[in-house]
C-alpha cells in the first residue's frame, strides 16, 4: 500500500514566482490497484510521480510504502521496489548497448556485478522467451544495438526491463504519448498484461482519456494539486470519456476560460 499524507509542495519559494502545487494533499493506493491519472498541464500529475519516486522532496508531509516511512529515503533505494517507464522511449534504455546488454543490466538492478562479464550467455534463452512475448520479433535481435530500434520497440523494452526484477509498484509517466496510435495501443495491451500477470500496483499518468477510461481499476483526476475525481470499482467501469470532458469544461469555466 502507498500513502501520501499531508503533502505540501512549493516551487520557487520566497520569490515572486512562488507557486503552491500541493497543499495538504492526501492519497492512498491499495495493493493491486491500477490507477489512471488525468489532469491539465500543471495539475500536479508528474510532480506526484516524482514525489513517490524520490526525484523531488516534499516540503512537508510523509510518504509510506506498506507502513514504512520512505519520505527521506534516497531515490536509488526506492527504485529497488519501483519500476518507472517515461514518456521518452530513449530514457529507459541505453542506445549504444545491445538488447542483450540492456536486458542483462535490468536483470541485475540493485545487485553488484563485480569483476565479471556483464552478459551471461546462459540467460540468452530466457531473454529470448521474454522478448518473444512482446510479439515484435526482438527475440531475433539480441545483438542489435537498441538505438536502431523504433520508438515502440524501445518503449516495449523499457516496460519489460522495468519489471524484470521483483517490484511492488509500476510508475507509468505518459508512456504512450510519444508513440503513434497503433503502437500506443500495443504498448497499453502489453502494460495491462504485465500488471495483471505480475500482480503489480500501478499508477499511470496519461493524456489519453480513452486509455484512462478503458484501463485500470481506479481513475484519478487532478486539478491544481487536488483530486477532483477519484472513482473505482463499478463507478469507474461506468465512467465515459464524455464525463471526464464535462469535468474539464467545468474547471475551465471556473478558471475564467469559458
Amino acid at each position: 500500500m502507498l500513502e501520501l499524507r499531508h503533502i505540501h509542495k512549493y516551487y520557487n519559494p520566497g520569490t515572486v514566482q512562488e507557486m503552491c502545487l500541493f497543499d495538504d494533499f492526501n492519497l492512498t493506493v491499495e495493493k493491486g490497484e491500477f490507477v489512471s491519472v488525468v489532469g491539465s498541464n500543471g495539475s500536479g500529475k508528474t510532480s506526484m510521480l516524482n514525489l513517490i519516486c524520490g526525484n523531488i522532496d516534499a516540503d512537508r508531509g510523509q510518504i509510506f510504502i506498506d507502513g514504512k516511512d520512505i519520505t527521506r529515503q534516497k531515490e536509488y533505494k526506492r527504485l529497488k521496489n519501483i519500476g518507472r517507464v517515461y514518456q521518452n522511449p530513449a530514457m529507459g534504455t541505453c542506445p549504444d548497448m545491445t538488447i542483450l546488454e540492456n536486458l542483462s543490466l535490468a536483470d541485475h538492478k540493485g545487485m553488484f556485478f563485480g569483476l565479471q562479464r556483464g552478459t551471461n550467455r546462459k540467460k540468452e534463452k530466457e531473454y529470448r522467451e521474454l522478448l518473444s512475448q512482446l510479439g515484435l520479433g526482438l527475440e531475433d535481435k539480441l545483438h542489435v544495438k537498441v538505438g536502431s530500434l523504433s520508438g515502440g520497440q524501445r518503449q516495449a523494452m523499457s516496460l519489460l526491463m522495468s519489471t524484470m526484477t521483483p517490484i511492488d509498484f509500476l510508475i507509468l509517466d505518459e508512456h504512450t504519448a510519444a508513440l503513434d496510435p497503433k503502437t500506443a495501443d500495443l504498448i497499453m495491451e502489453l502494460t495491462e498484461k504485465i500488471v495483471r500477470e505480475k500482480k503489480l500496483t500501478a499508477i499511470m499518468v496519461t493524456h489519453n482519456l480513452r486509455y484512462a477510461v478503458q484501463y485500470g481499476s481506479r481513475l484519478l483526476m487532478l486539478h491544481q494539486g487536488n483530486a477532483v475525481i477519484d472513482i473505482k470499482g463499478e463507478e469507474k467501469k461506468q465512467m465515459k470519456i464524455e464525463d471526464i470532458l464535462e469535468k474539464f469544461n467545468e474547471i475551465s469555466v471556473e478558471c475564467g476560460n469559458g
